[in-house]
Formats: structure tokens, sequence, C-alpha cells
């Protein structure tokens, strides 16, 4: 694990070109504690490195995010499993759906790989909502678990670090955006959310960086 005092965002993006600098096809994860700024960190990369491909590569299609998110088990097989309450858990995921699509995408044999989405506002994963061409060399992907579950095909991982206190405030304040009343939004987040933090936290160490929350441009206006 590194932490580097001298860390830029410019570096990050350094660091994650460098992964394809080959012409082969990686796969860059970012993980860390539920509005820990995952996702932002992704689309700030994204945003940063698509116009700016390695030499043979094309500005915009060499590089895409691919959430973890869509591999979430949609409520009503939840509801079946009686899970519906550890909503967002590690065992209310399709672990072995996301680990297969990692493999596929490190082997790219397909002209046209097909991901799912996730869409917040109803809560439920969208299927072939993501396509990633076979030009897409840099794949972005990030999610809770990715240091927790052992089967990841994964070329580097990233840990967003952010302070208990600003995080859960974030949280909190996004459970509110979509929906959820404000008694229910702190319940959910220093419950159910709190108790899957505490295992995302004890897989800190496995990192290979861990990005301090000043690095993520956005953090502060989308927390994920």
């Amino acid at each position: 694990m590194e932490r580097l005092d001298g860390l830029t965002f410019e570096g990050l993006t350094k660091r994650a070109r460098g992964l394809v600098a080959d012409g082969r096809r990686a796969v860059l994860g970012i993980t860390g504690a539920p509005a820990a700024g995952k996702t932002t960190l992704a689309e700030e990369l994204v945003a940063a490195l698509a116009p700016a491909p390695p030499p043979g590569l094309t500005a915009g299609r060499w590089v895409t995010h691919v959430p973890m998110d869509g591999f979430h088990l949609a409520d009503v097989e939840l509801d079946r499993l009686g899970l519906r309450d550890r909503k967002g858990a590690p065992e209310t995921f399709d672990s072995r759906g996301y680990a297969a699509l990692l493999r596929r995408l490190h082997e790219d044999e397909d002209d046209i790989i097909y991901a799912p989405g996730f869409e917040r506002v109803i809560e439920q994963p969208i299927a072939g909502a993501i396509p990633i061409e076979r030009e897409a060399r840099l794949i972005i992907t990030e999610g809770n678990y990715l240091l927790l579950w052992n089967d990841l095909r994964l070329d580097e991982v990233w840990y967003a670090d952010l302070d208990q206190d600003t995080r859960l405030e974030r949280l909190i304040l996004r459970h509110v955006r979509f929906g959820k009343p404000e008694p229910a939004a702190i319940a959910w987040a220093t419950g159910t959310d709190e108790r899957n933090a505490a295992l995302i936290a004890a897989t800190r160490d496995r990192a290979d960086l861990v990005i301090p929350a000043g690095l993520i441009h956005s953090v502060g206006t989308a927390p994920d």
C-alpha cells in the first residue's frame, strides 16, 4: 500500500495511463466505504484521461467507467432471499457475475461487452446499460468490495479515503436526496451502511494506493 504525501491528481492520471502503456487492456479498481468519493474519483479520472490517450488510441474511447453497482441483486430477489434490509452488504451482490465480467474484459476477445448499470432513483440494476467497446483499453471500475472478494481480476486497486464524520454526513444527505426520510436515512447510514463500511475499512491495507479526499476534485458535491 502506498500513501504518498506529494501525490497529485496529475500523478494519478499518469499512473492510470501507465497501466495500458503496452497496449493491453487494464482494469483499475477504486474502492472505499459508502460516500467516500469512489464514483466521483472514477468520473474525474475518465474526464481527465479521455481527451489525452496514449499513442495509437482514440480520444474519448480508450477509457471507460464501469461501476460495480450494476451487480446489485434486484429488490425482488432480495425479498425472496430475505435480504432486503441488508441491501448493500456483500451477499446482496452478484459477486461472481462481476468477477466474470472482469475476466471477460481481460480476455479482450469481444468487439463489444455490455455491463449492467445502476439507477439510484429507483435503486435497481439495469441490464446491458454500459457498452464497452474493443477500443477501450483502460476500464475504471469502482465499488465497495473490490478488496474483499478474492476472485476479482484487477490490475490495481486504489482506496478512496475520507474521515468518518464527513463521510457519514454526506452519506445521510445522499440517502435523503434519493428519497429516504431523514430519520430513515440516519438509521440506514449508521446501521446497515456502517456495518458494511467496517468490512471495507478492514481491507484498506491491501490497496495499491490510498487516495486522500483532497485529491478527489468534486468530493464535496457528488459523494459516493
